[in-house]
């Protein structure tokens, strides 16, 4: 089996595991008052899980390839790992990593917007006058959503501010 279908397998395995916990575990604890709601707090888990349940089997499946593509020759091929530009992939893993760990104490303004400008420069983006702003809007408008319409408060700033 090639290597994307055995990492299909494996997020299948985990988007199960996840769906488990989206559909049957997560409300149990709801208050009464919430329990009216038509959108729980597990709603949004639970199309995640859903939608990424399907697209593994789509994958493992072979279904989003085309018939004259079957015979392999565009499989990624753990054999020549080496060959791939694997450094783009760990930096952006090291990236993930790095936001989880400063989102706290350097705030989510900053924290997003420095995540999604290393995060592109890493993928090769090199018009900085039209990715800093774009990074700056889009990390205000998620956190303006987030925070102001959802009423879910995300820290903006650092901890020292």
């Amino acid at each position: 089996m090639a290597l994307d279908r055995w990492i299909a397998f494996v997020i299948l395995c985990v988007a199960l595991a996840y769906g488990y916990a989206a559909f049957f575990t997560m409300d149990g604890l709801l208050p009464p008052f919430m329990q009216r709601n038509p959108i729980w707090p597990s709603t949004f888990p639970k199309i995640l899980s859903v939608l990424a349940v399907l697209t593994a089997l789509v994958i493992l499946l072979g279904l989003e390839k085309p018939e004259e593509d079957k015979d392999g020759v565009g499989d990624i091929d753990y054999r020549k790992l080496g060959q791939y530009n694997l450094a783009h992939a760990l930096l952006l893993l090291a990236l993930m990593v790095a936001y989880a760990l400063l989102l706290r104490p350097a705030g989510f303004l900053f924290s997003t917007f420095g995540f999604l400008t290393v995060g592109a420069v890493i993928l090769g983006e090199r018009k900085l006058h039209i990715l800093l702003p774009v990074a700056a809007i889009a990390s205000f408008a998620v956190w303006y959503l987030v925070d102001q319409v959802l009423g879910i408060f995300l820290r903006p700033w650092p901890f020292f501010i």
